[in-house]
């Protein structure tokens, strides 16, 4: 096959792909996770991972008020 007949195969594969951009389920679940056994414990990580619950609850905070705003408004 020639170069160009292989970028179309995979660009009708992308297509045929169906992307949810609005699954959070990934999101939700971060904070109720079980903790993994074989993952390493490390001081670094776990200030790393309650870094970014409290980044996570900013924004949700901050998106909330925004839409709380937004309605006071109208």
């Amino acid at each position: 096959m020639f170069s160009f007949e292989i970028g179309m195969e995979e660009q009708k594969e992308r297509k045929q792909e169906k992307v949810n951009y609005f699954d959070f389920s990934e999101v939700l679940t971060y904070f109720f996770r079980k903790k993994d056994p074989n993952r390493p414990k490390s001081f670094n990580l776990k200030a790393m991972h309650t870094i970014n619950k409290i980044s996570i609850l900013m924004f949700l905070f901050a998106v909330i008020v925004m839409i709380v705003r937004a309605i006071n408004r109208a």
